[in-house]
């Protein structure tokens, strides 16, 4: 089992920014490929971005390159979610999530955090 727990969201206005964080347990955090979703009010949860188990390999939804970095710690148990130039369509529940082997679909991934609400406002 994977324990996540997301931190960081709020209301911001467009163009600012805001840095989500992710703190696991449980098994070994190296071990897990990382990534975040986003969920919007009657849409379906969408893949945000990636990052591999060193952090060497990283992938983003083309909605948000080159605003949007995640990057990871692993002597901290800890991804993190940095979001600049937010968008009001950036405006969804953030989720964090951990799986062994490398997806971007929400399907894939076995373990949740239980979201964050990020609200852009215009």
């Amino acid at each position: 089992q994977v324990q996540l727990v997301e931190s960081g969201g709020g209301l911001v206005q467009a163009g600012g920014s805001l840095r989500l964080s992710c703190a696991a347990s449980g098994r070994t955090f190296s071990a897990q490929v990382m990534a975040w979703f986003r969920q919007a009010p009657g849409k379906e949860r969408d893949f945000v971005a990636a990052t591999s188990r060193s952090g060497a390999s990283i992938r983003y939804a083309d909605s948000v390159k080159g605003r949007f970095t995640i990057s990871r710690d692993n002597a901290k148990n800890t991804v993190y979610l940095q979001m600049n130039s937010l968008k009001p369509e950036d405006t969804a529940v953030y989720y964090c999530a951990a799986n062994p082997a490398w997806a971007t679909y929400a399907t894939e991934y076995d373990y949740w955090g239980q979201g964050i609400q990020v609200t852009v406002s215009s």
